[in-house]
């Protein structure tokens, strides 16, 4: 009997996938535990529609990440660090100091989508960037000045 997989089987399949199992396993575990519907027309045309419908909001997602690409992009966040002999900078800046500061200018964005190549210790200006979306990734200037 082939089914259409509600969720992740171990063993079976992945979310959407159209498997073949046998009919005692598909009646008496998969569709009555939810995990699976018939892969009749009727399902097809359901999972066609719920695949649309994910599309849709995905294009719309990675649309408004692009237009906070654009906005953060002319961004340019300052820390005013202590410095010693040689002007050698004290600690470094973290991607959480980093956060706090986008927060400040009303972005909400993880710490971890925050991504720093190396750390940020020495003064002048050090591009920084962030993961807003798998397929979008934005640059903001950090600078360190005493």
């Amino acid at each position: 009997m082939k089914v259409i997989l509600l969720q992740d089987v171990k063993k079976q399949g992945k979310k959407d996938q159209i498997i073949n199992v046998s009919d005692g396993y598909a009646n008496n575990f998969l569709i009555k535990n939810g995990l699976a519907v018939p892969a009749n027309e009727n399902g097809k045309k359901n999972l066609q529609r719920e695949l649309d419908i994910r599309a849709q909001k995905e294009e719309e997602l990675i649309e408004q990440c692009e237009k906070i690409k654009k906005e953060i992009a002319a961004l340019n966040i300052t820390f005013k660090v202590k410095t010693g002999k040689n002007d050698q900078v004290f600690g470094t800046i973290s991607s959480k100091q980093i956060n706090e500061e986008l927060k400040k200018k009303g972005y909400e964005i993880d710490k971890k989508k925050i991504m720093l190549d190396h750390p940020i210790d020495s003064l002048g200006s050090h591009n920084v960037k962030i993961e807003l979306h798998k397929k979008v990734i934005a640059e903001i200037k950090v600078t360190l000045a005493k």
